[in-house]
């Protein structure tokens, strides 16, 4: 039978044992044929202090209809990623290796004419920041016709009609008049709206959002969470959504993979990993998410800061805050990494850690110091 375990005042189901599945490591979660492909993906940033290698060997899918969320402390590689899906590094100052296919076409390597038309047509990106997304100095009806008219031949009144249609489907009141709008007469949420209608008029087959909730408030969070999981039904697009907040995992994500330093620690199903995770590292974003019904309950937060990427520690880099590495036998925390391979008899998930019965430690210590 299943079992509910209630974190944060949500419901969480934790799954039934599932049969073993020859599945590789790198399998899709969801068994889908997958539309965004990541393989080995590196990249490092060449500095004076030196390498900055803040993507190391990632790799994960995401089929159309499914949202993947990355999630992670500030540092962990999601936004940097996500960045390279879209082709937005500097070439000259970025060492990129690996491989991404978007839609059947490899983006490391294309040429700057290719990836800007790839952007925006068959895949698009909602930043945090709306502000400094849209320009100030154009009204919001303009940018998102040059928008749709830079991947479409059309007359300047058919886009600003599809621009008209955008806005009222991300629930603009007014969208014709607002359209002669400029941002700042825009609120924090309506513009976010807007970005996200910009993000979606050219139909695109991948919607990444970096954190597209951060600067707003709750309520206005809740709407814009909805908004891009209607949008998402309604386009059959395949998301990636990247947060640090758990909570927003919970609502919005099918599949989740969990970053630190750069590497993916854990990566599965989301009701499976909510509902038994398999790293210390998820067990710590889990234990500081603060109860919202229920009696209070003290925080376990992680100890310790996320390290430098120019000087990873050895071995597991979570290893210096981990209060589990005393129950590996031997020195491997501190002298081997580990491998991102299946934890328990359910192999559509992985988790990158040496314990050797993860399942067991979380059963018996971390789940009764849940929230």
């Amino acid at each position: 039978m299943s079992e509910q375990v209630t974190n944060g005042g949500t419901a969480i189901r934790r799954p039934e044992t599932v049969s073993r599945a020859a599945r590789s490591r790198e399998a899709n979660p969801s068994g889908l044929e997958p539309y965004l492909v990541v393989r080995d993906l590196e990249v490092t940033f060449p500095t004076a202090d030196g390498p900055v290698k803040a993507v190391r060997g990632l790799s994960y899918s995401v089929p159309l209809g499914r949202t993947l969320a990355i999630v992670g402390e500030s540092g962990s590689g999601k936004s940097v990623s996500s960045m390279a899906v879209m082709g937005l590094h500097n070439p000259q100052s970025t060492r990129i290796s690996g491989s991404i296919r978007l839609g059947g076409h490899e983006v490391v390597g294309m040429r700057q004419e290719e990836l800007r038309k790839l952007r925006g047509s068959t895949a698009a990106m909602v930043f945090q920041d709306p502000q400094s997304s849209l320009h100030p100095y154009y009204t919001v009806g303009k940018q998102l016709i040059e928008a749709y008219r830079a991947h479409h031949n059309v007359a300047k009144a058919k886009a600003a009609q599809r621009a008209i249609e955008m806005l009222a489907r991300v629930g603009i009141p007014n969208p014709k008049k607002r359209m002669g709008d400029y941002p700042h007469q825009f609120s924090g949420g309506m513009r976010q709206r807007a970005m996200i209608a910009m993000s979606l008029i050219n139909d695109p087959k991948l919607l990444i959002a970096d954190e597209p909730t951060t600067a707003l408030d709750v309520t206005v969070q809740a709407q814009i969470l909805d908004l891009i999981m209607d949008l998402q039904r309604d386009f059959g697009s395949a998301v990636v959504f990247i947060t640090h907040d758990l909570g927003v995992v919970a609502e919005i994500a099918d599949d989740i993979l969990v970053m630190y330093a750069g590497r993916a620690v854990e990566y599965g199903q989301v009701n499976k990993i909510l509902g038994a995770p398999l790293h210390p590292y998820t067990w710590g974003l889990l234990e500081s998410i603060p109860a919202v019904s229920g009696e209070p309950a003290r925080l376990h937060p992680i100890p310790g800061a996320p390290p430098s990427l120019l000087a990873v520690p050895s071995g597991c880099p979570f290893h210096p805050r981990c209060e589990f590495r005393e129950q590996v036998q031997g020195d491997l925390c501190r002298t081997e990494t580990p491998d991102l391979i299946p934890r328990t008899a359910d192999t559509s998930r992985t988790s990158r850690c040496h314990l050797r019965e993860p399942d067991r430690v979380f059963e018996t210590t971390v789940l009764p110091r849940l929230p």
